[in-house]
């Protein structure tokens, strides 16, 4: 529908797309559950429709939130996933304890906080 209105209005296609959600990830150096998730998630997430639909940011806990970006309360747990919809905080997932639990949990977090509708297999 986004597609079709603005090709309608005349923007090309690669400017009609642009992904408003976003997964931010607050990390800090030693976090061995961020170094976990780097390896069993990372390397596919922006291969799936998860991350298609949320791209991933990655901030630093030390820096505060990135440039644009409103946090709805303070970081306190490394990792720590929070979903923005033009910049602002809809929803957020603390910690991670395994692949096994991110990818049901995320895909909730998304269909419950935005129009994200997961592939049907």
């Amino acid at each position: 529908m986004v597609l079709a209105a603005a090709l309608a209005l005349g923007i090309g296609a690669a400017s009609a797309v642009v992904a408003e959600v976003k997964l931010v990830m607050v990390e800090q150096p030693g976090c061995a559950y961020c170094a976990a998730w780097d390896d069993q998630i990372a390397p596919a997430y922006d291969k799936t429709a998860e991350g298609q639909f949320a791209p991933l940011i990655r901030a630093d806990l030390q820096m505060g939130p990135p440039e644009g970006v409103t946090y709805a309360r303070r970081v306190n747990f490394t990792p720590t996933f929070i979903l923005i919809d033009d910049g602002v905080e809809i929803a957020r997932m603390e910690g991670y304890v395994g692949e096994d639990f991110f990818w049901p949990v995320y895909a909730k977090l998304l269909e419950e906080n935005t129009d994200f509708e997961p592939a049907l297999n």
